[in-house]
């Protein structure tokens, strides 16, 4: 589709307003995001910023958004250049983790303490913000349907979870057994655990003469969580 030099302008400017997010948010965090300062280095008055972004709440929707979206693109091109689920688990926690660590900012924007007064619009942020758990469900699908995933029986009852986890089986669209999903739902939790802790500095700066090692112990460790073979 061909489109008018209006809208080329307009998706220009919002991408400068982004971009000049973005430093706002590494230099000054993100409750102190102001459109007033994001039109002050975009060069105009306040109100042509207000054309298109028009309160600090929709600053914040386009910067999570734009993070989500690019963490997703990193992690699905590293799992796509992976070969086995092994292999594509151990590429999508490197890549998350990669990403945190030269996006600090932006990772706490996603996964940090929230905003205070902000509330991130679902219909816009949902599907961004879930690729790559998605693209997590995809690995142990595969790895499922092809008799590389261990069954394992569960070490507490699940009966309660179950409506639960048929809802994310047919929003999924996913065969995953029960026990499976709850592996996958601990397998999550800890691996952004684990990149929070280092993202946001929690182990000490001297604590670990390794924090790559460390991570990849890490890895190794959720792998034989998740029963993948």
């Amino acid at each position: 589709m061909t489109t008018t030099p209006r809208a080329r302008a307009r998706a220009q400017t919002l991408a400068d307003i982004t971009r000049i997010g973005r430093d706002h948010l590494a230099a000054d965090g993100a409750a102190a995001l102001s459109l007033r300062a994001v039109a002050r280095d975009l060069g105009v008055v306040s109100s042509a910023v207000y054309r298109y972004v028009k309160s600090r709440d929709e600053l914040l929707t386009l910067l999570v958004v734009d993070a989500y979206t690019e963490l997703g693109d990193e992690v699905d091109a590293a799992v796509d250049a992976a070969e086995s689920p092994v292999e594509k688990f151990l590429a999508l926690g490197r890549a998350v983790r990669k990403w945190g660590l030269s996006e600090p900012a932006r990772y706490a924007l996603l996964f940090g303490s929230p905003v205070p007064g902000y509330h991130a619009p679902a219909e816009q942020t949902t599907g961004p913000g879930t690729r790559v758990v998605v693209t997590l469900v995809s690995i142990f699908d595969a790895a499922f349907r092809s008799g590389q995933l261990t069954d394992r029986p569960s070490p507490s009852s699940l009966a309660s979870l179950h409506g639960s986890f048929t809802e994310i089986r047919n929003e999924l669209g996913t065969e995953l057994p029960d026990e499976a999903i709850a592996r996958g739902v601990s397998v999550w939790a800890s691996l952004f655990g684990a990149v929070s802790f280092d993202v946001f500095d929690q182990y000490g700066a001297d604590t670990f003469s390794s924090r790559d090692d460390l991570f990849e112990y890490q890895l190794a460790c959720l792998i034989e969580l998740a029963g993948l073979e």
